[in-house]
Protein backbone atom coordinates (compact mmCIF):
# COMPACT_ATOMS: atom_id res chain seq x y z
CA UNK A 1 0.00 0.00 0.00
CA UNK A 2 2.76 2.45 0.90
CA UNK A 3 4.66 1.65 -2.29
CA UNK A 4 1.54 2.27 -4.39
CA UNK A 5 1.22 5.63 -2.60
CA UNK A 6 4.69 6.53 -3.87
CA UNK A 7 6.61 6.14 -0.63
CA UNK A 8 10.06 4.57 -0.49
CA UNK A 9 10.73 2.60 2.68
CA UNK A 10 12.40 -0.34 4.36
CA UNK A 11 10.51 -2.93 6.40
CA UNK A 12 12.24 -3.48 9.72
CA UNK A 13 10.61 -5.99 12.08
CA UNK A 14 10.32 -4.52 15.54
CA UNK A 15 11.93 -6.35 18.45
CA UNK A 16 9.28 -4.93 20.81
CA UNK A 17 7.34 -7.33 22.99
CA UNK A 18 3.60 -6.72 22.42
CA UNK A 19 1.25 -6.08 25.32
CA UNK A 20 -1.61 -8.52 25.90
CA UNK A 21 -3.45 -6.65 28.63
CA UNK A 22 -7.08 -7.81 28.67
CA UNK A 23 -8.00 -4.94 31.00
CA UNK A 24 -7.03 -2.32 28.39
CA UNK A 25 -9.64 -1.04 25.94
CA UNK A 26 -8.80 -2.56 22.54
CA UNK A 27 -8.23 0.77 20.78
CA UNK A 28 -5.72 1.79 23.48
CA UNK A 29 -4.05 -1.62 23.27
CA UNK A 30 -3.58 -1.26 19.48
CA UNK A 31 -2.10 2.22 19.88
CA UNK A 32 0.17 1.12 22.73
CA UNK A 33 1.52 -1.81 20.71
CA UNK A 34 2.04 0.37 17.62
CA UNK A 35 3.93 2.84 19.81
CA UNK A 36 6.12 0.11 21.33
CA UNK A 37 6.95 -1.23 17.87
CA UNK A 38 7.73 2.18 16.37
CA UNK A 39 9.85 3.40 19.29
CA UNK A 40 11.89 0.19 19.35
CA UNK A 41 12.80 0.64 15.66
CA UNK A 42 13.30 4.40 15.97
CA UNK A 43 15.99 3.85 18.62
CA UNK A 44 18.30 2.48 15.91
CA UNK A 45 17.02 4.74 13.10
CA UNK A 46 16.72 8.19 14.64
CA UNK A 47 17.14 9.95 11.29
CA UNK A 48 14.19 8.09 9.71
CA UNK A 49 10.45 8.47 9.85
CA UNK A 50 9.23 5.28 11.50
CA UNK A 51 5.69 3.93 11.22
CA UNK A 52 4.56 1.21 13.60
CA UNK A 53 1.14 -0.45 13.35
CA UNK A 54 -0.84 -3.04 15.25
CA UNK A 55 -4.18 -4.49 14.12
CA UNK A 56 -6.77 -6.37 16.16
CA UNK A 57 -9.86 -8.13 14.88
CA UNK A 58 -12.52 -8.40 17.56
CA UNK A 59 -16.15 -9.25 18.19
CA UNK A 60 -18.11 -8.58 21.38
CA UNK A 61 -14.97 -6.80 22.70
CA UNK A 62 -13.06 -10.10 22.44
CA UNK A 63 -9.91 -10.16 20.27
CA UNK A 64 -9.75 -12.84 17.59
CA UNK A 65 -6.16 -13.92 17.10
CA UNK A 66 -4.65 -16.23 14.57
CA UNK A 67 -6.18 -19.71 14.67
CA UNK A 68 -4.30 -22.55 16.34
CA UNK A 69 -5.80 -25.22 14.08
CA UNK A 70 -8.09 -25.67 11.07
CA UNK A 71 -10.91 -26.47 13.49
CA UNK A 72 -10.21 -23.23 15.36
CA UNK A 73 -10.31 -21.29 12.05
CA UNK A 74 -13.65 -22.91 11.12
CA UNK A 75 -15.08 -22.07 14.55
CA UNK A 76 -13.95 -18.44 14.21
CA UNK A 77 -15.55 -18.10 10.77
CA UNK A 78 -18.74 -19.68 12.16
CA UNK A 79 -18.68 -17.15 15.00
CA UNK A 80 -18.35 -14.26 12.53
CA UNK A 81 -21.05 -15.65 10.23
CA UNK A 82 -23.96 -13.25 9.77
CA UNK A 83 -22.52 -10.78 12.29
CA UNK A 84 -20.73 -7.46 12.44
CA UNK A 85 -17.30 -7.24 14.01
CA UNK A 86 -14.61 -4.59 14.32
CA UNK A 87 -11.06 -4.18 13.08
CA UNK A 88 -8.91 -1.67 14.94
CA UNK A 89 -5.47 -0.56 13.79
CA UNK A 90 -3.26 1.57 15.98
CA UNK A 91 -0.59 3.56 14.17
CA UNK A 92 2.40 5.39 15.63
CA UNK A 93 4.62 7.76 13.67
CA UNK A 94 8.03 8.72 15.03
CA UNK A 95 9.75 11.55 13.17
CA UNK A 96 12.46 13.99 14.25
CA UNK A 97 11.96 13.06 17.90
CA UNK A 98 8.20 13.66 17.79
CA UNK A 99 5.82 10.80 18.48
CA UNK A 100 2.17 10.77 17.43
CA UNK A 101 -0.32 7.95 17.42
CA UNK A 102 -3.91 7.32 16.41
CA UNK A 103 -6.28 4.46 15.72
CA UNK A 104 -8.97 3.69 13.17
CA UNK A 105 -11.88 1.31 13.70
CA UNK A 106 -13.72 -0.27 10.78
CA UNK A 107 -16.81 -2.48 10.96
CA UNK A 108 -16.99 -5.61 8.84
CA UNK A 109 -20.30 -7.35 8.18
CA UNK A 110 -20.06 -11.03 7.31
CA UNK A 111 -22.50 -12.92 5.13
CA UNK A 112 -24.24 -15.91 6.67
CA UNK A 113 -21.75 -18.70 5.96
CA UNK A 114 -22.61 -22.32 5.32
CA UNK A 115 -20.14 -25.07 6.22
CA UNK A 116 -19.52 -25.62 2.49
CA UNK A 117 -18.73 -21.93 1.97
CA UNK A 118 -16.36 -21.91 4.95
CA UNK A 119 -14.53 -24.96 3.60
CA UNK A 120 -14.41 -23.44 0.09
CA UNK A 121 -13.01 -20.17 1.47
CA UNK A 122 -10.43 -22.02 3.55
CA UNK A 123 -9.32 -23.99 0.49
CA UNK A 124 -8.52 -20.71 -1.29
CA UNK A 125 -6.94 -18.68 1.55
CA UNK A 126 -4.25 -19.57 4.07
CA UNK A 127 -6.31 -18.61 7.11
CA UNK A 128 -3.76 -19.95 9.60
CA UNK A 129 -1.70 -16.75 9.58
CA UNK A 130 -4.68 -14.37 9.68
CA UNK A 131 -6.18 -12.74 12.76
CA UNK A 132 -9.89 -13.55 12.66
CA UNK A 133 -9.16 -16.39 10.20
CA UNK A 134 -9.74 -14.26 7.10
CA UNK A 135 -8.22 -11.65 4.81
CA UNK A 136 -10.50 -9.06 3.22
CA UNK A 137 -8.12 -8.75 0.25
CA UNK A 138 -8.09 -12.50 -0.44
CA UNK A 139 -11.45 -13.71 -1.79
CA UNK A 140 -13.16 -11.46 0.76
CA UNK A 141 -16.23 -11.09 -1.44
CA UNK A 142 -17.01 -14.74 -0.74
CA UNK A 143 -17.61 -14.10 2.95
CA UNK A 144 -17.98 -10.35 3.48
CA UNK A 145 -21.24 -8.52 2.90
CA UNK A 146 -20.03 -5.00 3.71
CA UNK A 147 -17.06 -3.00 4.99
CA UNK A 148 -18.20 0.09 6.90
CA UNK A 149 -15.30 2.49 6.96
CA UNK A 150 -11.70 2.27 5.83
CA UNK A 151 -11.10 -0.85 3.70
CA UNK A 152 -7.30 -0.41 3.94
CA UNK A 153 -7.62 -0.51 7.72
CA UNK A 154 -9.02 -4.04 7.45
CA UNK A 155 -6.04 -4.98 5.27
CA UNK A 156 -3.77 -3.73 8.06
CA UNK A 157 -3.00 0.00 7.67
CA UNK A 158 -5.41 2.95 7.43
CA UNK A 159 -3.50 4.40 4.48
CA UNK A 160 -5.45 7.64 3.98
CA UNK A 161 -5.16 8.71 7.61
CA UNK A 162 -1.51 7.65 7.74
CA UNK A 163 -0.59 9.65 4.63
CA UNK A 164 -2.50 12.66 5.93
CA UNK A 165 -0.58 12.59 9.20
CA UNK A 166 2.73 12.16 7.38
CA UNK A 167 1.87 15.41 5.59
Amino acid sequence: MLRKAGLHFDVIPSPAEELHDEAMPLDQLCEANARLKALAVACDHSDATVIGADTLVYIDQTPLGKPHSKEDAEATLERLSGRTHQVCTGVCIVRAGEVSSFHVITEVVFKTLSQDLIKDYMSKVNVMDKAGSYAVQEHGKMIIEEVRGDYDNVVGLPLGETLERLG
